[in-house]
């Protein structure tokens, strides 16, 4: 979609680059690490957050041409110029990187690599997924900062897509793009409103969580009990009987939850 003001010459990543500087004075110290997705893996982008102080983890594509380091003897003094890499990465053989830790069934291993195409060096993850053994499928994710571990990139990673999941449930449940006002404080109030009312529902869902089950949220489920909860209330008070009479009756949880689904 376009972006209002932007020049013809400019790109989407020129506009989000805009938008990142007006949010740095905001960020607190702490905050040093973007996560993005693939469509930033650009040399632009992350030139363009370096210069600001920040680093970027992100997603590579499978193919990614890189290359190892050379690590090996310096040449004499006066004999050529010194070796700077060490042959192309194949990603189907990963004996030269360090292999980390499983996390979730998933192998992670890492290596300080060159990117040929972005002319920069990464801390490049390989997250090998070996749960169908007969269909084994990895991912490249990588950071510029070089120092940052695999398991700290790994996680930070993941964690972009718990944010992208409270903003897409608050839009589809919660009502977090109805309001219709240009007031700030009153839109402000709106978001306040509908993203805590997406955390109640989350919240209530895990204490109704037995323990011996994944913790897994359907906010499409916590909607369909309460209207069902609701509809039961209408149509015990139709017919004037009283509501207590189901509600003690273990047949209760089971109607109120008709209709639940699985994240």
């Amino acid at each position: 979609a376009p972006v209002e003001g932007r020049g013809d010459d400019e790109t989407l990543i020129d506009a989000y680059l805009d938008h990142l500087h007006t949010l740095v004075p905001h960020l607190h110290p702490e905050e040093t690490h973007l996560a993005v997705d693939g469509q930033f893996a650009k040399k632009k982008w992350l030139d363009g957050v370096e210069a600001v102080g920040l680093h970027t983890i992100g997603k590579l594509r499978c193919d990614a041409n890189m290359r190892f380091f050379y690590t090996g003897p310096l040449r004499a003094h006066g004999s050529g110029k010194q070796k700077t890499y060490d042959g192309k990465v194949d990603w189907q053989d990963l004996s030269r990187f360090d292999y980390i830790t499983e996390q979730d069934g998933l192998e992670l291993y890492t290596q300080v690599l060159n990117h040929v195409s972005l002319k920069r060096t990464l801390r490049v993850v390989v997250v090998l997924d070996r749960r169908d053994p007969k269909k084994p499928r990895y991912a490249l994710l990588f950071s510029t900062d070089l120092e940052l571990d695999a398991v700290t990139l790994f996680y930070r990673y993941k964690a972009r897509f718990q944010i992208e999941f409270i903003f897409r449930d608050a839009k589809q449940f919660t009502g977090l793009a109805d309001a219709q006002t240009r007031n700030a404080k009153r839109l402000h109030f709106h978001f306040n409103a509908s993203l805590t009312t997406l955390n109640i529902a989350k919240i209530e869902q895990r204490q109704a969580q037995p323990d011996d089950q994944p913790m897994v949220y359907s906010i499409a489920s916590v909607k369909a009990g309460y209207f069902n909860e609701l509809f039961l209330q209408r149509f015990f008070s139709t017919f004037g009987w009283e509501l207590s009479w189901i509600k003690n009756s273990p047949l209760y949880r089971q109607l109120r939850e008709f209709g639940r689904r699985a994240a």
